[in-house]
């Protein structure tokens, strides 16, 4: 309802200096833009529930659903990576910030964590773009594919592709790992002082197996479980990330849509997140239940 009464339309970056006004309005008529935005928004839903149309892009002048199914697979790639680290870093920084509580490294990861929960995204994404992508050259700096490589295709498109997603699916990772390691952290402690453990080390049982096979096991069953919500989070592309990096994925064609105010692709990929995050938190239940034989789906 906000995008439709800002000023402008879709049209507005596909109108060239010699469409008459005439032309416009004609164009405006076709493609129902003259109409409330309620009434807009009522047929879009009507045409998804009837025929499955989703729309079309005023900007590509191409289904909703094309436009989109463009972007999801880099949008999975970087999503996919982007976990992967997220637990790799998250993990054992969580780990090593329990073990050596009040320790000078326990507050050296805290200082981490302070830092990457204040640090906007945007402002840390172009940090990281600058070193080691201008400065270092170590990564590119936008784009998810080479030319050459994405018209050589095969391993070559494959490999020029998971290149020019590690540097945005690290930065996303070390802003993503905060609530990661502090809830992990406080879940070891938590565990720690917990009377199994304490029978556990009456009985002697040797330290080390006291954590892996009592502490950090039970700290680790939320961690596991939360698995489903944080990718689902994650692929819904990271908005600022993929702006940033002129990385093709669903989280930039967001962005682009709302600035040329092209609402139906707008709308159908804030419908798709909402219904990504509903299956994704089924998924963390079902996780759950799984990994934990106390809590059973009554």
């Amino acid at each position: 309802m906000l995008g439709y009464m800002a000023p402008g339309d879709g049209l507005r970056g596909r109108i060239g200096p010699g469409t008459t006004m005439e032309q416009m309005e004609m164009l405006r008529e076709i493609h129902g833009l003259n109409d409330p935005w309620y009434v807009q928004y009522t047929g879009w839903v009507g045409g998804i529930i009837t025929e499955f149309d989703f729309g079309t892009s005023l900007q590509q002048m191409r289904p909703v659903t094309e436009v989109i199914g463009d972007r999801m697979l880099n949008t999975v790639r970087l999503s996919f990576l982007t976990t992967i680290f997220t637990y790799l870093i998250a993990i054992p920084l969580g780990i090593i910030a329990a073990r050596k509580k009040d320790t000078t490294l326990d507050r050296g990861i805290m200082v981490y964590t302070f830092f990457a929960l204040s640090i906007p995204t945007i402002v840390f994404s172009l940090i990281t773009l600058m070193i080691f992508g201008f400065n270092l050259r170590w990564f590119p700096t936008h784009g998810s594919v080479a030319n050459a490589a994405d018209l050589a295709g095969g391993l070559t498109r494959f490999f020029s592709q998971m290149h020019h997603a590690v540097l945005p699916a690290i930065t996303l990772a070390l802003i993503s790992t905060t609530g990661m390691i502090y809830f992990l952290r406080s879940e070891i402690i938590e565990n720690e002082n917990s009377d199994y453990v304490a029978t556990a080390r009456a009985k002697g049982v040797p330290e080390n197996k006291v954590y892996t096979r009592h502490i950090l096991r039970n700290a680790l069953l939320p961690v596991a479980g939360n698995f489903g919500s944080a990718f689902a989070w994650l692929f819904m592309g990271a908005p600022f990330i993929e702006w940033v990096f002129s990385f093709s994925g669903m989280g930039e064609l967001f962005i682009s849509s709302i600035l040329l105010q092209d609402w139906t692709v707008a709308n159908t990929l804030i419908l798709f997140f909402a219904i990504l995050i509903v299956i994704s938190m089924l998924l963390t239940d079902i996780i759950i239940t799984v990994i934990d034989p106390r809590i059973r789906i009554k």
